[in-house]
């Protein structure tokens, strides 16, 4: 059985997660300047600001260390998904691994060569910001949201079988 050219479409996702969230972070980066907010509606605003550490700034005033550890987690998440991608998988799992190699190469890549990550979209609710994100963030986040739907639909159905043997 040929998967290639459902593992194309694997990598080709991957691929404009990744174009997306650099172009998105480009436009920002070159027409904004670092700091700038525009209210866009009463709950959301374009900003332009750097993140040093994870998702939620998770040791973003660690003094400069962590953009080499998460740069090489990164790269180490991205082989990983690579590898997996090349293996048959179900729609779903080839859909979510696709989803997160994608943003993580996007983060990693502003890592490496910004040396931070530009987030620009901020939802917040009166004086609330939930804290600043990307492209790339959502892609992460879209792609572990399904690989835990995938794991809890596929673990209710191997309990029905269980139950109805």
């Amino acid at each position: 059985m040929n998967h290639l050219p459902l593992r194309a479409q694997w990598f080709s996702l991957a691929t404009v997660v990744f174009a997306a969230d650099q172009a998105a972070k480009t436009y920002i980066d070159m027409t904004t300047p670092l700091g700038w907010s525009r209210e866009v509606t009463s709950y959301f605003n374009l900003v332009h600001v750097l993140n040093p550490g994870a998702a939620f700034s998770f040791l973003a005033g660690a003094g400069g260390w962590q953009r080499w550890f998460f740069l090489a987690l990164a790269l180490a998440v991205s082989v990983w998904l690579i590898w997996t991608l090349w293996r048959p998988l179900r729609k779903l799992e080839g859909l979510s691994y696709s989803l997160i190699l994608g943003g993580a190469l996007g983060n990693g890549f502003d890592r490496a060569v910004r040396g931070q990550v530009v987030d620009y979209l901020d939802f917040h609710l009166r004086a609330w910001h939930w804290p600043a994100f990307n492209i790339a963030d959502m892609a992460i986040m879209g792609g572990a949201f399904a690989l835990v739907l995938l794991s809890m639909v596929s673990a209710d159905n191997l309990n029905e079988t269980k139950e109805g043997q």
